[in-house]
């Protein structure tokens, strides 16, 4: 049947209407912003060829779909969880194909598994997205942003969203105690390697700040010796290995001190602190008040405490993994992460410094 001139362009008229509204009420609410490693990972090592990939069953198996996505969890992870509590739809990872038109305006997710704050940590996985790609791709982003919805709106867009940054226990695990007399440890004592990777990691900050980013989860690393590899590689008695500990414990002060000093300069609560120590410590030291039978043993895996090798169709597979708090080696399980991001929403200081998830959004909604 055909349609009069007319009326087909009055359709397309009013299409195209549709269409710039939906842009800009997406344009108007908050996108979400993920930078970071293998906790944070949405999928973009899966474009990637790098040992570093969680694209092989059984990862994925409580997702929706059942299927593995690049997370290295057995479903949601932390940028899921934190999405969802903003009410949005999750970020896609930047190297999806997928991430075109009005899904822009939800953010993206940069992650990279493997990477640290060192452009050096992480070798051994080879083609991995470093820190200065991640925000390579950004800046990619954010010109992308703007031929979608002009620079203006996507300034506005970039300023006023949530930014998630995971970083530095790579550069314990997969650097400095990666091998016996690591090139890092023959070159620093450990409180002096510290010291170079909070500087180096101020550096990356500062660089974020300069794209545009004004509100930041800054995540701290979890207690690095009680992790399963490191029991099953360093723990006789299932004790946590000191050496990792003493690492975490040098860290996560220091990187406090750093983004309190930032906030300082800058005259404002950009950089949020958030404990990530304290969250994991919570629920290794009593599992039992979380619901977990155990915070020792991985969900997935192989040798003492399921904390060899990697997560694979043949390793051990628990039946439950809402009953462990780690689903592989180094990875909590999605019941793991909804109580850290419970934790980050409504956590007192000693969790989320200055201020909980939950007054963030309230406040930055009010602006």
């Amino acid at each position: 049947m055909a349609i009069s001139t007319s009326y087909g362009l009055s359709f397309i008229l009013l299409l195209a209407i549709s269409v710039l509204a939906t842009v800009c009420l997406r344009a108007d609410a908050r996108a979400f912003f993920v930078f970071g490693d293998s906790l944070v990972d949405n999928g973009n090592n899966n474009y990637l060829i790098t040992s570093a990939r969680a694209d092989s069953p059984p990862y994925g198996i409580d997702y929706p779909t059942h299927r593995p996505t690049g997370r290295f969890s057995n479903g949601l992870n932390m940028p899921d969880l934190i999405s969802q509590r903003m009410g949005a739809e999750p970020t896609l990872a930047y190297l999806n194909p997928q991430l075109t038109g009005r899904r822009l305006l939800v953010g993206a997710n940069f992650a990279s598994a493997g990477i640290g704050i060192l452009n050096d940590t992480g070798v051994q996985f080879v083609n991995i997205l470093r820190i200065p790609t991640q925000f390579e791709y950004f800046r990619q982003y954010q010109q992308r942003l703007s031929a979608l919805i002009g620079a203006s709106q996507a300034k506005k867009l970039v300023k006023n969203a949530l930014v998630l940054m995971t970083l530095g226990g790579n550069d314990f695990v997969n650097n400095y105690y990666l091998v016996p007399y690591s090139a890092r440890s023959q070159q620093y004592a450990l409180p002096n390697y510290v010291r170079f990777i909070i500087s180096e990691y101020k550096k990356i900050l500062l660089k974020l700040y300069g794209l545009g980013a004004r509100r930041v989860l800054i995540t701290g690393t979890g207690p690095l010796g009680c992790v399963p590899a490191e029991l099953a590689q360093r723990s006789r008695n299932g004790e946590c290995a000191a050496e990792l500990q003493k690492a975490a414990a040098l860290f996560n002060p220091q990187l406090n001190q750093m983004l309190s000093d930032l906030n300082s300069k800058i005259g404002s609560h950009v950089f949020i602190s958030v404990n990530s120590k304290k969250m994991h410590s919570d629920f290794i030291s009593d599992p039992a008040a979380f619901g977990f039978v155990s915070a020792k043993i991985a969900c997935c895996g192989q040798g003492p405490y399921n904390g060899l090798g990697l997560c694979t169709p043949l390793s051990n597979l628990c039946e439950n993994r809402d009953l462990y708090a780690f689903w592989d080696p180094f990875h909590p399980s999605e019941r793991a992460n909804k109580i850290i991001v419970e934790q980050m929403m409504t956590g007192s200081t000693e969790y989320m410094n200055p201020m909980n998830l939950s007054t963030i959004l309230a406040l930055d909604s009010r602006n």
